[in-house]
């Protein structure tokens, strides 16, 4: 798993009605179970205490390990979905073990 960056890496996502959002990368990881990589991002200027959305997509790293928009793929699995939930979870808790 890749931790958060000094400089996040920001994606532009653009929504059903053509809208653009910044959102930052919160981390990514690979799953060995499904053989796919994963990144779950949140929108860009949040504050630690609000609550937010956080976007989670299947994506196809570059030779740097970054992802753009267009390698982004939707989870439709309803048991990955579950995985990826299980993921962040334990991202979120080990992270306000450190706040």
């Amino acid at each position: 798993m890749s931790e958060n960056n000094a400089e996040a890496q920001k994606i532009t996502l653009i929504d059903e009605n053509g809208d653009e959002a910044l959102f930052e990368v919160l981390f990514t990881f690979h799953s060995d179970e499904y053989k796919k990589d994963y990144i779950l991002l949140v929108p860009e200027g949040i504050e630690d205490d609000e609550e937010v959305d956080i976007q989670a997509y299947i994506f196809n790293p570059d030779e740097n390990g970054e992802a753009t928009e267009e390698e982004l793929i939707q989870i439709e699995d309803d048991k990955e979905w579950d995985m990826v939930e299980e993921v962040l979870n334990t991202f979120l808790e080990d992270d306000s073990n450190f706040s």
